[in-house]
């Protein structure tokens, strides 16, 4: 029997980075209409429906569920995709989910990102009385102050206040028991991923305060306050939101190129930012981020290895000007010509002689170079 997951929309190359999102209760995965399209040009993006909201199925969930559940829901939608560990960012409930998943499966998230969210909802009695609303009435009373409670005044998002009328009622009131139970304050101090807090500064439902006590507690977080945005700030001020998250999210691509400069030297990389158009930019980011800012970063090797094994690859594809560059970062790892013209060697068995060959001829133009120095 196939297992039931949560609704979803993937965007983005499969090959980049993962980044979950998730939403606020009462609303759909088009919380993030204005985000994650953007966000999608680095990451691989993963937009979820609570259950019984937008397109996942009431049944997931039932009276008593806790955010815990709605965690395993998401883990077992990345699990299906494919996906061991990712980024995070969620509003509100999507956020305390988030807040779940980096305490108690650590292992999973790379980095995490609250928006207009909290470590507690305020305590379970209005939650308690909320779900008993829905139960008896549906989602109906709760329509008519949508606006009030997820925006500023004279602001409005009509498909999100349609979210809120079409969630179904069980689904709903499921989600509202497991706001009222939550309370991680006691756990903030063992988050260890890369956190952001986004507050909105005319935020009623968590307002400041609540996004300030998660950022004092969280070693290394930060804090973003957003002047102007109510609850559901992605849909209010979705570019103050996209800029927050950019930097968060770019870590991977400030470390590579750190990594880059330190292997290939300033010199170089300096030129080949020079020449950096509108239509490389993403490539000269993909380098940045996936090649040195995850590939190089990994200690599993030592620049040392990896340079050897760069060298030969090059040679084995007849990549003779990238040899040459990488001929100056192996100096600047640690090898010696004599250890760069054993590798050189090793190649002339198992990739040719011919190419071998055309390998000694480029290394030997560089080292002969840096004598000159």
């Amino acid at each position: 029997m196939t297992e039931k997951l949560l609704n979803h929309r993937a965007e983005g190359p499969t090959s980049a980075p993962p980044l979950l999102l998730g939403p606020s209760l009462g609303t759909s995965y088009a919380l993030w209409d204005k985000v994650a399209p953007e966000l999608s040009i680095t990451h691989r993006v993963v937009r979820w429906d609570l259950p019984g909201h937008g397109g996942s199925a009431p049944d997931l969930i039932g009276p008593g569920a806790t955010i815990g559940d709605l965690a395993g829901l998401v883990l077992a939608l990345a699990d299906s995709l494919g996906i061991e560990r990712f980024a995070y960012a969620g509003v509100s409930l999507g956020g305390g989910v988030g807040l779940h998943l980096a305490v108690h499966h650590p292992e999973r998230v790379s980095s995490l990102a609250a928006i207009c969210s909290s470590a507690h909802f305020n305590g379970s009695k209005p939650w308690e009385e909320r779900a008993e609303l829905v139960r008896r009435e549906g989602t109906g009373p709760l329509v008519e102050s949508a606006d009030a409670r997820w925006f500023t005044p004279g602001f409005t998002v009509p498909e999100l206040v349609r979210d809120q009328r079409d969630a179904d009622p069980e689904a709903y009131a499921a989600c509202c028991d497991a706001l009222a139970a939550f309370d991680l304050r006691d756990r903030l101090p063992e988050i260890s991923a890369p956190t952001l807090l986004i507050a909105g500064r005319e935020d009623k439902a968590t307002p400041p305060p609540h996004l300030r006590e998660i950022a004092d507690a969280v070693p290394g977080a930060a804090l973003v306050e957003l002047p102007g945005a109510a609850h559901l700030a992605p849909a209010q001020c979705p570019e103050a939101v996209l800029t927050a998250l950019r930097a968060h999210l770019g870590g991977g691509a400030r470390r590579g190129m750190e990594v880059r400069r330190e292997v290939l030297g300033d010199a170089h990389v300096d030129r080949a930012q020079s020449r950096q158009t509108p239509f490389t930019a993403r490539f000269q980011d993909f380098i940045s981020r996936y090649a040195w800012g995850e590939i190089w970063t990994d200690p599993t090797l030592s620049r040392r290895e990896r340079s050897m094994i760069t060298l030969t690859a090059l040679v084995a594809h007849g990549h003779y000007d990238e040899l040459a560059m990488h001929v100056r970062a192996a100096r600047r790892n640690g090898l010696t010509p004599e250890e760069i013209g054993a590798v050189l060697l090793q190649t002339a068995v198992y990739c040719g002689v011919p190419a071998a060959n055309s390998a000694f001829a480029a290394a030997q133009r560089v080292l002969a170079e840096d004598d000159d120095l």
